[in-house]
């Protein structure tokens, strides 16, 4: 699997460090080379899209904050969970969420289990995603079937179709390509994410499309990752998920506000559409004078991101001009990989 993705973060709310002119430059480095361009993931202070075809709005009975609810979620990764034994050992849960939304595959409310140890918190939770899958996104839930079955029919993987199906897909592919943004698997079956965020001219491509056509797109490649990790998870017994690589090398600046507020958008609404799917979240490449404030940073997220958040040297990745030689490559696709099997150990 080769296929091009896009940018799953959220902002981080930065507290400040000190009030002097040096840590406030800091302050500043970090935001813009850190937390503001590679980590734009999982704010719990973001708001939901208030419109658009991939807006998620909470439910109006809940009275905890999505920080709060997050902190409730598990912070561990589940990826590579057995898939049988994980079963198993839910049965009763997923037997009683089944009751309630009969149309949930065993698998999906495996990972709502998983997520929320609360048994009316997961519950609560899959009610949404329901709603949201038959309501505001059932359009993106449709055309990202429509599209993975087009793009396996051959028996291999055939990426057209995902791209020409996805929201907005003529404009938004002028600027993601698989130069700055794209998936692979690693050796054990996981997705691997690969963000380059310093190959987006995003300030251009926000002048194009609106936050909420951004916000629907990232949703419909959240919903082809959730498609392709849950039929690899049947087929193999393993349960996969996805595995972030975002990369520093050549951020220069801060993201624009209008981009950082559709990834911030669409990443929360990731946490609760698709539970346990998310892994490892690794920052490559950190610029030298960053690496020292590594300590700093990490408490800055919240835990169910620090728990799985891991700062690291990716010298074969840092070499490459852009993204696409680990696709057309066999032998950076293998270097790479073969990295990144050692960072995950």
């Amino acid at each position: 699997l080769a296929k091009r993705v896009r940018v799953d973060c959220a902002e981080p709310s930065c507290g400040v460090l000190s009030s002097s002119p040096v840590s406030m430059y800091m302050k500043g480095m970090l935001s813009a080379s850190c937390a503001g361009f590679v980590m734009l993931w999982l704010s719990p202070s973001a708001a939901f899209a208030g419109g658009g075809q991939g807006a998620v709005r909470p439910m109006a009975r809940r009275a905890a904050s999505l920080g709060h609810q997050l902190v409730r979620m598990k912070a561990a990764p589940t990826n590579g969970a057995n898939v049988k034994a994980a079963l198993e050992a839910n049965r009763v849960r997923l037997d009683a969420m089944s009751s309630a939304c009969p149309d949930v595959s065993e698998l999906t409310r495996l990972r709502f289990a998983l997520a929320f140890p609360i048994q009316s918190e997961a519950l609560a939770n899959l009610k949404e995603t329901v709603a949201w899958r038959t309501g505001a996104g059932a359009a993106i839930v449709a055309s990202a079937e429509a599209a993975v079955a087009k793009a396996t029919a051959g028996g291999g993987w055939d990426n057209e179709p995902v791209l020409s199906a996805a929201p907005h897909a003529a404009v938004i592919n002028r600027y993601i390509s698989s130069k700055n943004i794209l998936t692979l698997s690693t050796a054990s079956g996981d997705l691997l994410y690969v963000i380059r965020a310093s190959g987006i001219d995003d300030r251009a491509m926000m002048d194009k499309v609106s936050v909420p056509q951004m916000v629907e797109f990232f949703l419909y490649v959240k919903e082809v990752h959730s498609l392709v990790a849950n039929e690899r998870s049947a087929r193999t017994g393993r349960l996969c998920g996805v595995v972030f690589a975002n990369d520093v090398t050549g951020v220069r600046s801060i993201p624009d506000s209008r981009f950082s507020k559709a990834l911030s958008t669409s990443s929360e609404q990731y946490e609760k559409l698709y539970p346990s799917m998310a892994g490892q979240t690794m920052i490559l490449n950190l610029p030298f004078i960053l690496q020292a404030f590594v300590g700093l940073i990490k408490p800055l997220f919240p835990k169910t991101v620090q728990d799985r958040l891991m700062f690291e040297s990716a010298p074969v990745l840092a070499k490459l001009t852009e993204l696409t030689p680990l696709t057309t490559d066999p032998t950076s696709r293998k270097s790479f990989l073969a990295e990144v099997t050692k960072l995950l150990r």
